[in-house]
């Protein structure tokens, strides 16, 4: 979704204007956990949203942005409802760094309309174009390591994009739906723009194509192509290259900091093709016309662009021992880094160069300082240094929903359920949650049911929540085969599952007797 920073009264006026009117509360989510607010926040170029306002995450304690698509006709939402549910639901599922995050929706039916109310990541600290605006005003020009920076970022999103099955094509890249935040990670909004276009039928391609093309600001960010292949119904759906020309279009705004429009609302032609001939970099000038080519087929992929002499580099050892590192955390106590660091003699030598007609060179731990690492760790944490250029252009498939809710539950159980599909991903980053229930804590340790959740990370970047009751004759060994049976995980990653499972419900029995014994 495109979310922009609201406008904020200054002074003490303002402040208490906001808190005593923008903050009031207006609506609470069934659950409780999100609180509608009256401030608005603008939601440009999303087909069906008739508003979006912040809201209060209660359980995160963060900022969202509450999103209403209003039915007034409910035979009309009726006919769409299924094809609604399933696109919010693989809305939920997508993950990835540099993509906003879609969290909830929930349909809200009353007598003369229905509504769809979806929960949305916030970006607080504005959009790329709001960026570069202030940057051209500073006098300043773009570091060309924060824009290879970006660009890495925002290819990286459209590679996991457009490798999903089915693809999924933005078609509405421009510097307005890309944000960046106060730690330099880039996010793309209004990733689900063309399905919105599809799903939502008081929003016609063509009406909404206009109503892009009437903001004559954001016109050179479209492909020559853009909407030809929906007018002629006869031709292919528009492909991947739509977004390569956007990216290229975004490229060049970062290196140039803005294409003038030369007086005109509307940036021309000519008014690219000299903004590209002013990059002095010859790579780097190549690289963005390669993006900008007329013809469709000619453009290269995102997948293909992060491999371009300009962004590809061979990445440090420190850059993959970080990731490694991160990949695999489960495997690690908490704070393993910092205490491992605090037992270091600073010293001492981690690491020596030797060289047979010169003086060697000698690495201490003390030129390593833990604070410079946590911020490395937390940044490549957040995916602002992606390791995409190695990443294969397998497909990831859309994912289907993880777990249904207590009305559907109730809906398809049958006595003998059949075996899923298999799950091909692998996992690797886990925990989890226990609890006791309530009934638990007056029973006996070894008799008490415990309610797991547990959180799974695949291999393909996406998210996995599961939550069951664990009763008194359920073994470790027997969850991680349920868990392969109906393809929540991979049949190799079984005895590392029950392993790990093993150990967190002993430690958590632990934990309970000697909690029962200080009783």
């Amino acid at each position: 979704m495109t979310m922009s920073v609201p406008e904020r009264k200054s002074g003490s006026e303002g402040k208490e204007e906001e808190s005593e009117d923008e903050s009031e509360i207006l609506e609470e989510s069934p659950c409780g956990r999100w609180q509608k607010r009256k401030e608005q926040v603008s939601q440009g170029n999303v087909p069906g949203v008739e508003s979006a306002s912040l809201a209060m995450d209660t359980e995160e304690g963060v900022e969202v942005v509450w999103n209403e698509v209003l039915f007034s006709d409910k035979k009309v939402f009726k006919a769409q409802e299924e094809k609604i549910k399933e696109m919010f639901e693989n809305l939920m599922q997508v993950e990835h760094p540099n993509i906003v995050k879609f969290h909830k929706y929930w349909l809200d039916m009353k007598e003369s309309q229905a509504r769809v109310i979806f929960i949305t990541e916030y970006m607080s600290s504005g959009s790329l174009k709001q960026f570069l605006k202030k940057t051209k005003k500073n006098h300043k020009t773009m570091n060309v390591k924060a824009w290879k920076r970006w660009c890495t970022q925002i290819l990286s999103a459209l590679s996991y994009l457009h490798s999903c099955d089915p693809p999924i094509i933005h078609g509405n890249l421009t510097c307005d739906t890309i944000f960046i935040q106060h730690n330099g990670l880039i996010k793309i909004g209004s990733v689900w723009h063309r399905l919105f276009v599809n799903v939502f039928p008081d929003a016609s391609v063509h009406g909404k194509a206009r109503q892009h093309r009437d903001e004559q600001r954001n016109l050179h960010f479209f492909a020559p192509e853009y909407g030809l292949a929906r007018a002629d119904k006869g031709a292919d759906e528009d492909d991947y290259a739509i977004d390569i020309f956007s990216f290229g279009i975004c490229a060049l705004e970062m290196a140039v900091l803005e294409i003038q429009a030369n007086g005109d609302i509307a940036v021309s032609k000519e008014a690219i093709i000299t903004a590209g001939q002013s990059l002095e970099d010859p790579p780097m000038r190549e690289f963005t016309q390669s993006c900008l080519r007329h013809e469709a087929k000619l453009r290269p992929t995102a997948h293909d662009l992060l491999f371009h002499r300009v962004l590809f580099e061979v990445h440090s050892l420190k850059l993959l021992a970080a990731h490694c590192l991160i990949n695999n955390q489960y495997l690690l106590p908490e704070n393993c880094v910092e205490e491992k660091t605090k037992s270091f003699d600073p010293n001492a030598v981690m690491a020596e160069i030797k060289h047979e007609d010169r003086q060697g060179v000698q690495l201490k731990y003390s030129h390593v300082s833990p604070l410079e690492l946590d911020k490395f760790l937390e940044d490549v944490k957040n995916g602002i240094y992606p390791l995409m250029n190695f990443a294969s252009s397998r497909l990831h498939p859309v994912p289907r929903t993880l777990s249904l809710s207590q009305e559907q539950v109730e809906t398809v159980k049958t006595p003998t359920p059949e075996p899923q599909e298999t799950e091909t991903r692998k996992v690797v980053q886990m925990h989890c949650n226990l609890e006791s229930n309530e009934e638990g804590t007056k029973t006996h340790v070894s008799h008490m049911v415990l309610q797991l959740s547990l959180f799974l990370k695949m291999d393909d970047k996406l998210h996995r929540q599961l939550s069951c009751d664990i009763l008194p004759t359920d073994t470790s060994k027997d969850l991680a085969s349920e868990l392969v049976h109906y393809a929540f995980i991979n049949e190799e990653d079984s005895e590392k599952v029950a392993v790990f499972l093993e150990d967190a419900i002993s430690r958590h029995r632990v934990k309970a007797l000697a909690s029962g014994s200080t009783q």
